[in-house]
C-alpha cells in the first residue's frame, strides 16, 4: 500500500512536530508526519509533575521509552546505561525535565565558524524568539506570543533560595535575571516549558492547535525501516504500522527528524554511511557518508544533601499529596519541573565560556544510578536536596552503528564516556566546586549531612564511572558542515542524495551548552524556512 504527499517528515518529536506544523501552513502543501510512538493526551505526559512517573515506574517507562541502552564499556565499568528517547507525538519534548536553555551564543557561532554559514548567533536568534511566548515579554533578546509557554518556578524551596546566593558568593558570580539573554554565566531560576500546570511540548504548542487541517496527515506506531532512494534520489519512505508495510511517497523531499539515535539508524538502513559498514550488513552504498559518528552528549554526577526544612520527600504519600494539591488549587511544585535553579560556570578563570552546569532539585537522586530500568530505583524517603554538576563540553567522541537490519533490533550507541581524560577532571572539579557551595554560610544550615556518595580522593575517582548519568542529550550524529566529516550541508540536506534532509539534534556539529531541547525546536524552524526557500 502506498500514497503520495508533498513532503514526509520522520519523527514528531522537538523539530519534527516543528516542521510538519510550519510547511502545512501553506495549504497547497501536503504533509506526512511519521511518529513511531503514540498519543501524548494523557496526564502522564501533559502535568508536569508526571515527569517521575515517566522516569521511575518501568511500566509507564516502556510505554513512552525507545528503550535504548549504551553499550557496556570499561570506561563504565561495562554498565548498560539507559539512553532515553521519547516515543511519542512530541518525542522527548514530552517526557522530559521541561528545562528551557537555549545554548551559550558562543556555540552557534563557534557552529558557524566551523563550517556552518547561516547558524551563527544573529542568524538563529529570530527562530528562538518565533517560537517563544516568554513570562518576561518580548525585548531583543526574548520572544512573546509564540507556540512555546516559558515560565519560571514560584514557590521554590528555601534550600533552592539558599542555593543561588551561595553559588554567587562561593564562584564570584551573579545571580541572573535571564540566563538567555546577555550572558549565560551566572545562578538562576530555571525557565521551564510549562505554564499553568500545563507542559508545552512541541505537540502541544504545535500540533494539537493544528490537527484539523486537511493537508497534515499524522501517523502514529510507525516503524519506518529507510528512506526509498532511486536514481539518487530519495522518494518516499518504507514503514510498518502493526505489522503491515506501507510505502509513502514525496514528490517534494524526505525530512528525518528521528532524533540523533533514529535519524543516523534509519540513514544506515537506508544504504547512508560509512561504506564498509554498510557492506558488512550486505546493504548497497547509496551514499559514502560519516552516519552515526560524533556522538557524545552531556554527563552528570548527582551529589544528594540531606535537608529537612526544604526538600521534598520522594515517598507516595508526599507525591499523591502534591497531585490533589495541584488538581484543586493549581500552582503546585507537581504544576512545574522538579529542576528550580541552574548555574553556568568555569570550573577555571582559563575558560572562555562557563563549562560546567549545575543542575538542581529539592529531592533525592536515586543511588548509584538508575541502570536497571526493570525495576523502580532507590531512592532515600528523606527530604533531601540533588545538585547535579554536569559536563556540557565533553572531549569524547563515540559512535552508533546497526547491529542488523531490522528496525525493531537493539543498535549499538557508544558516547565512549569519560574516554577523554579531560572529561572527568572537569566532572571531579565539578564536584569539588559544588561542595564548598554546600559549605557556603548561605545555605550551610539547611544541610545535615551529604548523603550521596559521602566519599572523596581516590575513593571518589574511582566510583565517578559507577554513577556518572546522561542527561539524555546525545547530539552530533548526522553532523552538519561544510566538509569531509559533514553528513548534511548548511542547508540541512543529505551530501550526495536529492530530496533529503535531516533536521534535529543529529545535526549539531557539536553540542551547545545546556538542554538541547530549546535548540532543536530552534532547528526546526529554521529546517521549515530552509526547505520553503526563504
Amino acid at each position: 500500500m502506498s500514497e503520495g504527499w508533498d513532503y514526509v517528515i520522520v519523527g514528531a518529536g522537538s523539530a519534527g512536530a516543528v516542521i510538519a506544523a510550519r510547511l502545512s501552513e501553506d495549504p497547497s502543501c501536503r504533509v506526512l508526519l511519521l511518529e513511531g510512538g503514540g498519543s501524548d493526551r494523557t496526564s502522564i505526559c501533559t502535568v508536569p509533575g508526571m515527569v517521575s512517573i515517566i522516569h521511575t515506574v518501568p511500566q509507564v517507562k516502556k510505554k513512552f521509552d525507545w528503550g535504548y541502552k549504551t553499550k557496556p564499556n570499561a570506561r563504565t565499568l561495562d554498565r548498560k546505561i539507559p539512553y532515553v528517547r521519547g516515543k511519542v507525538l512530541g518525542g522527548s519534548s514530552a517526557i522530559n525535565g521541561m528545562v528551557f536553555v537555549r545554548g551559550n551564543r558562543a556555540n552557534f557561532d563557534s557552529w558557524e565558524a566551523d563550517g556552518c554559514p547561516g547558524w551563527g548567533y544573529g542568524d538563529v536568534l529570530p527562530y528562538f524568539k518565533r517560537f517563544e511566548d516568554f513570562e518576561g515579554g518580548q525585548d531583543d533578546w526574548r520572544g512573546q506570543g509564540g507556540p512555546i509557554k516559558i515560565s519560571r518556578p514560584t514557590g521554590i524551596s528555601p534550600v533552592s533560595e539558599a542555593f543561588m546566593p551561595a553559588v554567587a558568593e562561593t564562584c564570584g558570580t551573579e545571580i541572573l535575571d535571564d540566563y538567555n539573554a546577555g550572558s549565560q554565566e551566572g545562578v538562576s531560576l530555571f525557565q521551564l516549558t510549562s505554564r499553568d500546570g500545563v507542559r508545552y511540548s512541541t505537540a502541544e504548542g504545535y500540533l494539537h492547535p493544528n490537527l484539523s487541517r486537511p493537508n497534515l496527515d499524522i501517523v502514529m506506531g510507525a516503524l519506518v525501516d529507510k528512506v526509498i532512494v532511486e536514481n539518487g534520489r530519495a522518494t518516499g519512505v518504507k514503514y510498518a504500522v502493526n505489522g503491515e508495510d506501507k510505502v509513502a511517497h514525496a514528490s517534494s523531499e524526505v525530512v528525518l527528524s528521528a532524533g540523533a539515535v533514529g535519524s543516523p539508524a534509519i540513514l544506515l538502513r537506508s544504504g547512508i554511511g560509512p561504506a564498509a559498514d554498510l557492506a558488512a550488513l550486505g546493504l548497497d552504498v547509496a551514499a559514502d557518508l560519516p552516519v552515526g559518528q560524533n556522538l557524545h552528549d552531556h554527563l552528570f554526577f548527582p551529589l544528594t544533601f540531606i535537608t529537612p526544612r526544604g526538600g521534598h520527600k520522594g515517598t507516595p504519600l508526599h507525591f499523591f499529596a502534591g497531585m490533589i494539591r495541584e488538581k484543586l488549587f493549581g500552582g503546585t511544585w507537581f504544576g512545574r519541573s522538579v529542576f528550580e535553579v541552574v548555574a553556568f560556570l568555569k570550573t577555571n578563570p582559563g575558560e572562555a565560556i562557563p563549562n560546567l552546569q549545575l543542575h538542581s532539585l529539592p529531592w533525592a537522586y536515586p543511588h548509584p544510578n538508575q541502570d536497571n530500568t526493570e525495576v523502580r530505583p532507590d531512592v532515600d524517603k528523606r527530604a533531601a536536596f540533588t545538585v547535579q554538576p554536569t559536563l556540557i563540553y565533553p572531549k569524547s567522541r563515540g559512535e552508533l552503528k546497526l547491529l542488523s537490519l531490522d528496525p525493531a533490533d537493539k543498535l549499538h550507541i557508544d558516547p565512549h564516556y569519560l574516554e577523554h581524560p579531560d572529561d572527568a577532571k572537569t566532572l571531579l572539579d565539578g564536584i569539588a566546586m559544588t561542595r564548598a557551595i554546600m559549605a557556603h554560610p548561605a545555605i550551610a544550615g539547611e544541610v545535615a549531612s551529604e548523603l550521596e556518595p559521602g566519599i572523596d580522593g581516590e575513593a571518589l575517582k574511582k566510583e565517578l564511572p559507577n554513577r556518572v548519568a546522561t542527561v539524555y542529550h546525545p547530539v552530533g550524529t548526522c553532523r552538519m558542515g561544510s566538509d569531509e566529516r559533514a553528513v548534511v550541508d548548511p542547508q540541512l540536506r543529505v551530501r550526495g542524495i536529492e530530496g533529503l534532509r535531516v533536521a534535529d539534534a543529529s545535526i549539531m556539529p557539536s553540542v551547545t551548552g545546556g538542554n538541547t531541547n530549546a535548540p532543536c525546536i530552534m532547528i526546526g524552524e529554521k529546517a521549515a524556512d530552509l526547505i520553503r526557500g526563504r
